[in-house]
């Protein structure tokens, strides 16, 4: 009975910190996203923004590595049972890729614009080889330098 109770209360410390960790990790990125809303991205690789010059055009890349905790792996594991979509690795996909281009864009400060943005994902297993341990993504693009042409900055700062 012992033994029972000590995995219950590791699971629930798991369950707990894991959640606090993911809840202080997205507020993180809410906060960093609001200070790049400005930057124009896109996967396209046509200009964004006319320019009127251009300085230079730079790959920039970002990449994190992101593991699930014990308790969302046990849920994942119980909903694989069942069929259906798995929450957990969701949230984990959505932090990752939302990290991974806050660092790409960070990377690039002065740019005017990213252009040709790509997002690669892979998944670390565990050295049990029983799942996934992590996932690493990594998202890369064209930052492009220079200036504006003369009313499309304005009409970029209107429509965001």
């Amino acid at each position: 009975m012992i033994p029972f109770i000590g995995f219950l209360i590791l699971l629930l410390l798991g369950y707990f910190f894991g959640k606090w960790a993911e809840q202080r990790h997205f507020q993180s990125i809410n906060i960093r996203e609001q200070q790049w809303v400005r930057l124009p991205n896109s996967n396209n690789r046509e200009l964004l923004i006319p320019m009127q010059q251009i300085d230079k055009a730079e790959l920039v890349c970002g990449s994190v590595v992101i593991s699930i905790d014990y308790f969302k792996r046990l849920l994942a594991i119980l909903r694989s049972i069942v069929g259906g979509p798995v929450a957990s690795y969701e949230t984990l996909l959505d932090r990752a890729r939302r990290e991974a281009l806050l660092r790409m864009k960070e990377q690039c400060t002065g740019a005017v614009q990213i252009i040709n943005i790509r997002v690669e994902t892979s998944s670390i297993h565990n050295a049990a080889g029983n799942g996934i341990g992590s996932v690493e993504l990594l998202a890369y693009g064209t930052a492009i330098y220079g200036q504006a042409a003369e009313g499309s900055q304005q009409a970029n700062s209107a429509a965001n």
